[in-house]
């Protein structure tokens, strides 16, 4: 397979992680604030009230996040397609390049949690911020806090995502120069 099929099969993977990742992490924002989702999120994104709450909020994750995949790493991806000479290193570097956006996205929420927590047992950011109607303020603060991290995380993975491309393009080179010389 050539590189540029490569590169809109990573760009695919990358959708495809990115809406498994929102799933999942809705599952665990629920859990600590359901109605930033009830009152917020569900009807934001217009999902059917007769679904169960757990399956719309995998729903809303989906919907909210598969497009990141692609923007974030469409970057490193292009960079790739110009740089790694072999197809193989390329999908490989690729493959390797969303696993660490997702690992910071993940670092990411986890952190937002964090501060979500801190944030709502300090009051510290309540001067600050205008609670919208409906979510608890605990709940505004501990989901809404590690959705918006794990979205800062996910955009600086796109400098980290250069990271796989730029080594798999020195293997690549590398193991070239070996062969010119033997």
């Amino acid at each position: 397979m050539g590189k540029f099929p490569i590169l809109i099969l990573l760009l695919v993977i990358a959708a495809i992680a990115a809406a498994l990742f929102g799933a999942l992490h809705n599952q665990l924002s629920f859990s600590v604030g359901p109605t930033y989702f009830t009152e917020l999120k569900f009807a934001q994104f217009d999902v059917s009230p007769s679904t169960p709450d757990r399956f719309n909020a995998a729903i809303v994750g989906m919907a909210a996040s598969w497009w990141m995949g692609p923007l974030v790493g469409a970057p490193a991806f292009l960079y790739g397609l110009v740089a790694v000479p072999k197809a193989r290193t390329y999908f490989a570097a690729g493959l390797g390049a969303i696993f660490i956006v997702i690992l910071l996205a993940t670092f990411g929420a986890l952190a937002g949690l964090v501060a979500g927590l801190a944030a709502d047992t300090t009051g510290l950011v309540d001067a600050y911020l205008t609670f919208p109607d409906g979510p608890t303020r605990s709940d505004f603060l501990q989901a809404g806090f590690m959705h918006d991290a794990s979205y800062i995380a996910g955009a600086l993975g796109a400098l980290a995502a250069f990271s796989p491309m730029r080594r798999a393009k020195a293997i690549d080179l590398h193991l070239a120069q070996r062969t010119a010389t033997a």
